[in-house]
């Protein structure tokens, strides 16, 4: 199956109930394990790549090149979207634009909502010609991942009408006290402020920070219109456990096949876990 943009399998999650989860890939066997993960679970998955983790794989060329080889290899036939998360720049979602990924997040967020407004709208009027989605964010995340960092800001209500409506973006994240990476204690979301942006914009949520949220909290979040959900933190967390583990076990172990290997069944695993959380399983 071709790679596909976000907005359809968004609009269906949003429709009926459910959010399709953001996984960060950071190498090939994230790739590997994420992809499996999906196909076994027949869900619709979106493959989040940071500038960060692109840079580190070679560039944004080689991450579509490797991901459209294992969909190929493995005969993958669920839904597939390659989403560049937190895009600093017009010109960074330009180039994974033009490299082949199918959605792009643009980051507006640290500047004036005119200023994000006028950016988006740059990013959506490029992406629309090549049938790319658009996500943009309000507020801010809290917390730090991959070197994005921010205190958390909630999002403003009239901010959220103005990017959606003005810059045409196919899904919102609204920062409401989620945060990047683990969180110290417990999270603590605004429901009532993303009923409200819901019944605002009408548009699909994006959850970012989704490492370490209850589940009765992922399930209220995807009741109010939360159709993506971001993951990357507790995955890396299940391989680095797993690939210890492995190591501290057998001490003299040098192949990298032998203890990674451990490392993406673990994060194979968390994945599936997240989907059925989710909701996503079975809908593709």
């Amino acid at each position: 199956m071709p790679l596909v943009s976000m907005k359809e399998m968004l609009e269906k999650g949003k429709e009926n109930g459910y959010a399709v989860g953001q996984f960060n890939i950071n190498n090939l066997e994230y790739v590997q394990a994420i992809l499996q993960a999906a196909e076994e679970e027949k869900s619709p998955v979106i493959l989040g790549v940071s500038e960060g983790a692109g840079k580190y794989m070679g560039g944004f060329n080689v991450v579509v090149a490797m991901v459209k080889s294992l969909m190929e290899s493995y005969g993958t036939t669920v839904p597939v979207a390659i989403h560049l998360d937190h895009g600093s720049s017009f010109q960074k979602c330009a180039e994974a634009i033009h490299a082949g990924f199918t959605s792009v997040m643009i980051d507006g967020s640290h500047s004036s909502i005119e200023e994000n407004i006028a950016v988006t709208g740059k990013v959506v009027e490029l992406a629309q010609i090549h049938g790319v989605s658009v996500e943009a964010e309000v507020g801010t995340v809290g917390g730090e991942e991959d070197g994005v960092i921010g205190g958390i800001k909630y999002a403003d209500l009239e901010e959220c009408q103005r990017l959606v409506k003005e810059a045409e973006i196919d899904c919102l994240a609204p920062a409401l006290g989620s945060v990047h990476g683990e969180y110290q204690g417990e999270p603590n979301l605004g429901f009532k402020e993303m009923e409200e942006i819901l019944n605002a914009v009408n548009v699909p949520l994006v959850l970012h920070g989704g490492t370490g949220i209850p589940t009765k909290d992922i399930q209220k979040a995807i009741s109010l219109g939360t159709a993506k959900i971001n993951v990357n933190t507790e995955n890396q967390l299940a391989q680095t456990r797993a690939v210890r583990k492995t190591l501290e076990e057998k001490p003299n172990l040098y192949d990298p096949r032998k203890y990674l290997g451990p490392g993406t069944e673990a994060i194979k695993e968390t994945v599936k876990g997240k989907m059925r959380e989710f909701g996503s399983s079975n809908q593709a």
